[in-house]
């Protein structure tokens, strides 16, 4: 692909660099799911994860590798030929897999982490990328911490990479250190200096620790990068990395300055933001560009006067482009099954039956408890009935009671743990705390809480309260959720969600030896 082509092939690595973001750790069903809202969306690449970290990462990789179609799967490797040979098992099921193999160039990582001499790095390299291409002739590199390596050094290293195979040239901003300037600057020369660049795609992976992935991917890209490598949200490693909708619609708006473009559907933005929001149970921050609630809210007289004159004076852009419009009443609680089915249709979701059963059943019981039931509200259904993990612990009946009189809290919870019935009843300084302790007794588990957050799925007093809690023990740590319009039960499901999670990841430890 030469500079002069304007398109621009987005690379979503939210299910790989994302997943690395503290407490976005996502199960296979919900890693899935989201695999398939990235392929209605548009994106050209996904990378599905690091097939060599773990057996679970490997048949996960496998698994969206199965299940997408119409876009390619990477499956991330360190230049070693046994975790090349282990990311081709995982995505070689897939309809355009791709190997992406990575080492590092800057001075810092070569002298103190691959304790290698320059010369040694470029035939690493060079035997990875030729061991990839074995494989297939779809083959990535990347130079790890490229953005404080030597252009010069880089112009070799990715000559000869090319060479061996490599179609696809990453240069990341590993740790966030380059500015918008200096970056397309290098870019630029690593394009122009590099003899066989015109054989291979060249892409930008932007970390965001200095607040700048988006504005160095898009100098980047001016420059002559014709890939994007970026996440959901920009969710990912410490302060994230470049964020998909934000490149997307910069290209999108401004398309007079870049002349570019991309094959992203923008109005599945913010549906995809708001599911991996869900799914991850971290809410969208309010001032978030594109999709924060406040996005398109003007609360200024004068703003607000001008939006009513003409839109165009306060807003670039519209919020149905990124698929953010009101949302109407979509079903009630004489709706039928065929009706349910077709709204969890028209959201991208294909249950079966059995699946679907369980969400009409579960949106009937809501609709007694709320006069309105909106899409958010049906998504958090389906993620709280149909894509939790196999329960080891089951919450059955609870009964809380507080007051202002001087008794403390109570809380009598009933649970299913492994098939057996078990009750407890407790005290706290608080319902919620209270809570947490019983069900803390009664599966034997004393775990840290790191973090409560509970956030309203819709608007309105009878809104679904979405309850978040990050928990830790024994060196593992995992988020849960749960979602009712009483928040005193959303908060019960979420602590039992993390306590099997938190259970599954040991399982998984174990049988790994970590």
């Amino acid at each position: 692909m030469t500079i002069e082509s304007g398109r621009i092939r987005i690379f979503d690595t939210t299910l790989r660099d994302g997943e690395q973001s503290p407490g976005a750790t996502m199960n296979l069903q919900e890693k899935i799911r989201l695999a398939r809202q990235l392929e209605i969306l548009g994106v050209d690449i996904m990378e599905a994860g690091f097939p060599a970290s773990s057996q679970g990462d490997f048949e996960a990789v496998q698994a969206i590798a199965r299940a997408v179609r119409g876009v390619e799967v990477a499956g991330l490797c360190r230049a070693m030929p046994a975790d090349i040979d282990r990311a081709w098992d995982a995505v070689k099921v897939a309809e355009n897999p791709r190997i992406h193999t990575f080492l590092a160039t800057s001075p810092v990582h070569m002298q103190y982490k691959l304790r290698k001499e320059p010369d040694q790095v470029v035939e690493m390299a060079v035997a990875a990328v030729r061991h990839a291409a074995r494989y297939t002739s779809n083959v990535e590199f990347s130079a790890e911490d490229a953005s404080r390596s030597n252009p010069d050094f880089l112009v070799r290293v990715f000559e000869a990479v090319i060479n061996a195979g490599a179609t696809t040239i990453n240069v990341p901003d590993t740790v966030g250190y380059a500015q918008p300037e200096e970056f397309g600057r290098l870019i630029r020369y690593v394009i122009e200096n590099t003899p066989n660049s015109h054989k291979a795609v060249f892409s930008v992976h932007c970390h965001n620790d200095l607040g700048m992935g988006v504005a160095n991917t898009l100098a980047a890209l001016k420059a002559g990068a014709r890939q994007a490598e970026v996440t959901i949200s920009g969710i990912g490693e410490r302060a994230g990395n470049a964020s998909l909708e934000e490149i997307v619609m910069a290209l999108h708006t401004r398309r007079d300055f870049y002349q570019l473009d991309c094959g992203v559907v923008t109005e599945q933005l913010f549906p995809t933001c708001r599911l991996l929001s869900m799914i991850i149970g971290q809410p969208i921050p309010p001032n978030k560009a594109i999709v924060g609630a406040n996005a398109f809210a003007h609360e200024s007289g004068i703003h607000q006067d001008g939006m009513l004159k003409n839109r165009e004076t306060y807003e670039i852009m519209t919020p149905e482009s990124i698929g953010k419009t009101k949302t109407d009443l979509v079903i009630g609680k004489h709706s039928g099954r065929n009706a349910v089915k077709n709204k969890l249709e028209e959201l991208g979701y294909r249950l079966e039956e059995d699946q679907l059963v369980t969400v009409f059943e579960a949106v009937k019981k809501l609709a007694d408890k709320k006069k309105q039931i909106y899409d958010e509200d049906i998504e958090a259904l389906v993620l709280e009935e149909v894509y939790r993990l196999p329960d080891l612990y089951r919450l059955v009946n609870l009964s809380v009671q507080c007051s202002d009189t001087g008794m403390p809290p109570t809380a009598a919870v009933v649970m299913d743990v492994m098939g057996e019935v078990k009750r407890a009843a407790g005290f706290g300084v608080g319902p919620v705390d209270a809570i947490f302790n019983v069900i803390g007794e009664i599966v034997g588990r004393t775990p840290i809480l790191e973090r409560y957050s509970v956030t309203a799925i819709t608007g309105g007093t009878d809104a679904q309260g979405e309850v978040t809690v990050r928990l830790r023990q024994n060196g593992s740590s995992a988020v849960g959720r749960g979602s009712d319009p009483d928040i005193i039960l959303a908060s019960a499901r979420a602590y039992v969600n993390a306590l099997n999670r938190l259970a599954k990841k040991e399982e998984e430890q174990e049988k790994e030896g970590i």
